[in-house]
């Protein structure tokens, strides 16, 4: 905006200059016409540079929204395949989210062993040995998956619905 402020104060100015007698040869006025070019391509330059960062941000959200959808389908897919309980799939999710197991217990109002267990009951079902197996098996899958901006255009839930919710929900 400055920039542009400055471009049309020198285009004033040339104009003024021009205006009263003066000619392209003058130095000074020959100085502030090319001042004046440059700083309206400068404009030019910052408009469209502006407008692809622009595009490549919500190019970048797009490939979030993918992802969320993405990690919700991976998720909830998991869980059904390895029968989890719903004490499970809570305990799950808050893995996944990186919390602690003191507090999960703390958040879920149980004894941190029952979470313990809880937790070594789904490693087992998930055939991992300990949370950052458990959570590498999720990453390597969104990792490897092929998905494209068709699929997130194909699930229309809020992202409220996306946020890893405690159960899935009915569509």
């Amino acid at each position: 905006m400055l920039q542009a402020l400055c471009a049309l104060f020198f285009i004033g100015d040339v104009i003024v200059d021009l205006s009263r007698g003066g000619h392209l040869q003058d130095l000074h006025l020959g100085l502030e016409t090319l001042a004046a070019v440059a700083l309206i391509g400068g404009v030019f330059f910052l408009m469209l540079e502006l407008r692809r960062v622009l595009e490549r941000m919500n190019e970048m959200e797009s490939g979030l929204k993918i992802a969320r959808g993405k990690m919700l389908d991976v998720t909830y897919g998991f869980f059904e395949e390895w029968k989890l309980t719903e004490a499970e799939r809570d305990v799950a999710i808050m893995i996944l989210k990186g919390l602690d197991n003191e507090t999960i217990a703390q958040v879920r109002n149980t004894a941190t062993g029952t979470v313990r267990a809880q937790a070594t009951s789904i490693y087992s079902k998930s055939d991992t040995h300990g949370r950052a197996q458990f959570v590498s098996l999720f990453m390597e899958e969104l990792m490897s998956g092929g998905f494209s901006a068709d699929q997130a255009a194909d699930d229309q839930r809020p992202d409220e619905a996306r946020a890893l919710p405690d159960r899935p929900h009915a569509e």
